[in-house]
This record gives structure tokens, C-alpha cells and sequence, in this order.
């Protein structure tokens, strides 16, 4: 399969999967192929509503409060498509 097709394909399986917790601001974060095990690992990321974080500023601004974004890794075989596991992705921060 094509990245584009794996890509596509684990928006749709984080779509469906958390259907439920409303995810919004669903987005590619990087991709990369196992050649070794022909499994497309994708990592999605999206924010739910209760990331949002609210500040007083914000309140005052009527900005909108930014939101954490949580990250999932969709692994993808690649010979049919079928997922094979979604795992949560803890991002680092840089010092």
C-alpha cells in the first residue's frame, strides 16, 4: 500500500475507535514503514474536550484556550490494511 493509504486508513480507524470522546483537530504526525515486519506505524494526533485547558486570559481574551493533543501510534499491516493495534504515544519534551 501507499503512505497515503495508510495514512488515510489510521485516520479512519482513530475516527472510529473514538467516535465516542469526540476527537476534534485530527491530524498526520509522522509515519513510518517496518520493513522487517511490513507494518506501517502511524502516529495521529487529536484533541479530545476535556484537553482543552482554560485560563483566566483566555476567558477574558474570548480566545479560544488551546488544547493538549493526545497522540496514538496505529500500526497498519501492510498487505491488507488490517490494524493491528493502537497504542498511545507519549511525546517528550525538549529541555
Amino acid at each position: 500500500m501507499e503512505v497515503k493509504e495508510a495514512i488515510r486508513l489510521a485516520k479512519g480507524y482513530v475516527a472510529d475507535v473514538f467516535s465516542d470522546e469526540d476527537p476534534t483537530n485530527v491530524g498526520l504526525e509522522e509515519v513510518e514503514f517496518d520493513d522487517a515486519d511490513q507494518i506501517w506505524n502511524v502516529t495521529i494526533g487529536f484533541s479530545r474536550p476535556w484537553n482543552s485547558t482554560k485560563s483566566l486570559i483566555a476567558n477574558l481574551s474570548g480566545e479560544a484556550p488551546p488544547k493538549k493533543r493526545a497522540y496514538k501510534v496505529v500500526r497498519i499491516r501492510d498487505n491488507d490494511g488490517k490494524m493491528i493495534a493502537i497504542r498511545r504515544r507519549d511525546i517528550v519534551a525538549a529541555d
